[in-house]
């Protein structure tokens, strides 16, 4: 059975490029009916916080990345790992090094100044002296001084390293604490993870993990490691670097559809294809469509994908969405239109749940007009009389649609003498508070008569105020 993973480390925020390693090892998982895993890497004890595991959890629940196993955490695995390293000990698979840091230091500088790779060069390999636990040590794996480590990825193809290149790497701390590359070879090997899809940047660690899964005699999962992620400015996109908490996304008004369909394109292609519903990326991904050149992340191709998913989703989905955003913005959508009437007249001018939310307020919340430019060029003693007078056209109205308000709007243009499109603009913003909305005669029908009154009486009550 295919069994993937994704292990990230609860230092930070969840960010792009973790949710598309979280992506690929999802959609892999369930194109091959097989097992997705979480489990959290969390032995970095100071650098590691509740809130980042949260931020993890929320960020995938709202993408809908749903695990079969975990979340598993290797902070309650310390003393399991730390059983086995001691067994390692026995047998000969790993040793204690007591070689100081100012050792280590120098030694480093010295291999620096002849031009040779820096490494550990094996002082305590085959010490033969325990000194138990009155000097500090650390433990190392006994790499194999022969041979090489040949593994095919599945993105790269064949991949060679030579055991000699490779030192005795760390696998338990001074402190007592299991490192990483040891505990991420005993969760794949108990956890049975068949397929490891992950950055590139990790290719420098696969030689070590398959020498300690071959001397623990572990099946070697197949590798996979996908490009790197570039910012617009060309950085490498990194938790360290600031980057942006995948739930800002969410904040801002972004819908999960068109945050994986962008996610999943940064290495990843199926001919010209560009937009993938979730559905088709389940049935159609697989690791031959990953690219090793690097991706860019497009602010711009992300807001046409978002515009794209809002008006092609459901209405009631996008309504249903849309429900934090009023709420953030502490507007009852409870007195006005239904709220799906409005999102189908206005989601078109939309790239944003956030925007939809701003162009729909003054159908459910009333404002007040704000002595400036803007509110003097509409609202003025020259355009009072075509208030005044839509205001008597509106009282004596029997049928309220939109056809029939079109019609009384273009005939007050013609009983004023006045262009369309300025009556269009004292109305609108009269109704409104802005220079932007849905076409004045669907607006005023979806404001409702009474509200519509109200609005005009009180831009009119505005101007007499100012003058």
């Amino acid at each position: 059975m295919v069994k993937t993973r994704f292990a990230p480390s609860p230092t930070g925020k969840l960010h792009i490029g973790s949710v598309r390693t979280a992506l690929y090892s999802w959609l892999f998982a369930e194109r091959n009916k097989g097992v997705f895993v979480l489990r959290f890497e969390d032995t970095d004890f100071e650098r590691s916080s509740e809130s980042s595991v949260e931020g993890i959890l929320n960020g995938l629940r709202w993408l809908g990345l749903k695990w079969n196993e975990g979340p598993y955490f290797q902070s309650k695995r310390l003393q399991y790992y730390i059983d086995i390293i001691d067994s390692m000990i026995q047998s000969g698979q790993a040793y204690k090094c007591y070689c100081s840091s100012i050792r280590l230091g120098k030694l480093r500088k010295s291999q620096i100044l002849k031009g040779e790779k820096p490494r550990y060069d094996g002082k305590c390999r085959d010490n033969t002296i325990d000194y138990c636990n009155d000097i500090s040590y650390v433990v190392r794996f006994r790499n194999p001084k022969k041979g090489k480590v040949i593994f095919h990825d599945s993105v790269r193809g064949e991949i060679i390293f030579s055991n000699k290149e490779l030192d005795d790497l760390i696998i338990l701390r001074s402190n007592g604490i299991p490192t990483y590359n040891f505990c991420v070879v005993i969760d794949d090997r108990d956890m049975k993870i068949t397929h490891v899809i992950r950055g590139e940047d990790h290719i420098n660690n696969t030689p070590r993990q398959i020498n300690i899964l071959k001397s623990l005699g572990a099946d070697i999962p197949i590798y996979a490691h996908v490009s790197m992620i570039k910012e617009n400015n060309g950085k490498k996109l990194s938790k360290r670097n600031n980057v942006i908490d995948i739930m800002e996304y969410y904040r801002e008004g972004y819908l999960p559809e068109a945050i994986l369909n962008c996610i999943l394109r940064l290495g990843w292609s199926y001919g010209n294809k560009e937009i993938f519903s979730v559905d088709e990326m389940k049935k159609l991904f697989t690791l031959k469509g990953l690219s090793k050149s690097s991706s860019c992340f497009n602010i711009k191709k992300l807001l046409w994908l978002n515009h794209y998913y809002i008006n092609k989703l459901p209405v009631e989905y996008i309504a249903k969405c849309l429900k934090y955003h009023f709420q953030i913005e502490k507007i009852d959508i409870s007195e006005g239109p239904v709220l799906t009437e409005i999102i189908k007249i206005i989601c078109n001018r939309c790239n944003t749940l956030k925007e939809i939310v701003h162009l729909s307020r003054f159908f459910y919340q009333e404002f007040d007009f704000v002595n400036n430019e803007v509110t003097r060029t509409h609202l003025n003693i020259k355009n009072i009389i075509i208030l005044k007078e839509i205001i008597n056209i509106i009282k004596n109205v029997s049928i309220w649609n939109v056809d029939n308000l079109s019609k009384l709007v273009k005939l007050l243009s013609i009983k004023l003498d006045i262009c369309l499109s300025r009556i269009f603009m004292t109305i609108r913003f009269a109704i409104t508070g802005s220079l932007i909305s849905p076409s004045i005669d669907t607006t005023m029908y979806f404001l409702g008569k009474n509200r519509v009154l109200f609005r005009i009486k009180k831009a009119i009550n505005y101007i007499e105020k100012i003058n």
